[in-house]
């Protein structure tokens, strides 16, 4: 059990737990930028209704598919991802899709090439770094590719969809629910091709109480900058309104402004002790313009991210 801390891609469940769930979240955005899909395969192991799904979204339109799968229809690896739901494989260097429901019709086979995993260390397994060992937490993270190339088409309801060129993104959550309140950004397709970045900040509940964490990370050219609430980097700004969201992070070595433009939302369902009952919303096409400096206001980097995620539980601002 404690070596699966070091695996956070791997399934960290089992099928005989309660109120749980765990779910990866697969993102891809064709070379052209016209077409952005993400599939979210996992559990949902409530004592009432347990079983697997896929969700399938089409970023473009916000148009969210969930396909309900019995429980024995959930096979898994231990050692590496590789998760098969029905038909449908998911692994952590291809995906192949075999998708029927009353709407949808879908097939294809997406394989991953340079794959940029993110770093761990033995007091760090993931992105949570050293909150990876806090127990009782109801909600764990975890970011399994930052960064890599697609190749291979899709075929929706009979229409193919050419990937070849693209660029995927890879992450995950397991635990009894979602936080209550939060907001998460992510891209990785910036003019320069090796670029990605991820931030993350939530109300955790936690023994009874609840503190505000954030986690975020920017990947330049094979180099990590890292900003977290465990690293001691602070949040120093956050400014929203209805169209944009402006934070400001200072880490020990560097700081990061951010600044997302929202576009588009869909309907995502998320989980609320274990049960897939909740419903949020997403974007996948919203826009991240990114400024890095060193602490002595020196520029390192600035750019901008297309077909960026975006998600936005407004309660949050209530404690930020």
């Amino acid at each position: 059990m404690f070596l699966k801390i070091y695996k956070p891609e791997t399934f960290q469940g089992n099928l005989k737990k309660s109120n749980y769930f765990e779910g990866w979240y697969f993102k891809h955005v064709s070379g052209d930028l016209e077409q952005v899909w993400s599939f979210i395969p996992g559990v949902a192991l409530t004592r009432h209704d347990p079983h697997s799904f896929i969700q399938v979204i089409n970023g473009i339109t916000g148009h969210t598919e969930y396909i309900r799968y019995p429980l024995d229809q959930f096979t898994w690896q231990r050692n590496s991802l590789w998760v098969k739901i029905g038909d449908s494989v998911f692994t952590g260097n291809y995906i192949d899709l075999k998708i029927e429901s009353e709407n949808l019709n879908l097939t294809g086979h997406i394989v991953y090439n340079n794959i940029v995993k993110y770093p761990r260390k033995i007091l760090s397994p993931g992105i949570m770094g050293w909150y990876s060992f806090v127990p009782a937490m109801e909600c764990k993270h975890g970011i399994v590719s930052v960064n890599h190339d697609l190749k291979g088409i899709i075929n929706i309801n009979g229409k193919p969809v050419d990937l070849d060129n693209g660029k995927g993104y890879i992450e995950k959550d397991w635990g009894t629910s979602f936080p209550e309140a939060w907001i998460w950004i992510q891209s990785n397709n910036f003019s320069n091709h090796d670029t990605s970045f991820s931030f993350s900040i939530a109300k955790i509940p936690w023994l009874g109480r609840f503190f505000i964490g954030f986690i975020s990370f920017l990947y330049i050219n094979g180099r990590f900058f890292l900003f977290s609430t465990y690293n001691k980097s602070v949040i120093t700004k956050i400014v929203h309104d209805n169209k944009s969201i402006a934070i400001e992070m200072k880490g020990k070595d560097a700081i990061l402004n951010v600044t997302v433009v929202k576009n588009s939302f869909g309907e995502l369902i998320a989980p609320a002790s274990g049960d897939m009952s909740r419903r949020i919303k997403e974007s996948i096409d919203s826009t991240v313009h990114l400024t890095l400096q060193d602490k002595d206001g020196t520029l390192i980097y600035e750019d901008s991210g297309k077909r960026a995620g975006l998600e936005i539980i407004e309660e949050i601002f209530n404690y930020i």
